[in-house]
């Protein structure tokens, strides 16, 4: 049987339906930096754009790195129910849209969320057969100290909060599907490579164009 490759792109019975890769880890571990490479090495991986009503940071833009809110629009958009999940975080509160998410899963593509361990185990809640959570960690407290001093974005009383709440966040590893200890950047990003890998390589949507051929 011939299949139109086209028709399967926008037929659910042919598509499979998309993951959600939820990429979390404490402050410092090397998430951003992470997730940079793995957009780079999966293009066709859908970002999700969470909301937040912290202030931008350095060089971000509204839009692309995060939504930037007030709280009180934040919270309209809260009691609407438009997040799929949302979470308060050092004081400031972060939410995922529920649209994107539903759209991008329904037409078959995969996306990456780069969120909190509240924010991954409420996905996983709404999303439970697409959602793959992956925590990252770093080797030892003791490194994370030195990252985030480093990274000097923090007064030492804002480093010692994180630190106190990094424990917290790596004692819920348990509702995660992955482990990933970030001690080498390079051996981090290739074991987060093939988790995605093993659960994209074989899905309709990244083989069209081989389909196409073969039905031709």
């Amino acid at each position: 049987m011939k299949i139109d490759a086209e028709f399967a792109l926008n037929d659910s019975n042919y598509l499979n339906h998309g993951k959600i890769f939820v990429i979390s880890a404490p402050s410092g571990a090397g998430k951003t930096t992470l997730v940079g490479l793995l957009k780079k090495r999966f293009p066709l991986l859908a970002e999700s754009v969470s909301c937040t009503t912290r202030k931008p940071r350095g060089h971000e833009v509204d839009g692309i790195d995060y939504f930037f809110l007030s709280k009180e629009d934040f919270f309209k958009k809260r009691e609407a129910g438009l997040f799929a999940e949302w979470a308060e975080v050092h004081g400031n509160f972060y939410g995922t849209p529920l649209d994107f998410l539903r759209k991008q899963l329904d037409s078959g593509k995969d996306i990456i969320c780069d969120i909190d361990y509240q924010g991954a185990i409420n996905i996983k809640k709404a999303f439970p057969k697409e959602a793959v959570l992956i925590l990252v960690l770093p080797p030892s407290m003791e490194e994370l100290e030195s990252r985030l001093r480093l990274r000097a974005t923090d007064d030492p009383e804002v480093i010692k909060t994180r630190l106190h709440n990094a424990k917290n966040e790596i004692l819920h590893y348990p509702h995660f599907d992955f482990v990933v200890v970030n001690k080498d950047l390079n051996a981090a990003a290739a074991q987060l490579s093939a988790i995605i890998s093993a659960h994209t390589d074989s899905s309709i949507f990244h083989n069209l164009e081989t389909i196409r051929k073969l039905t031709e």
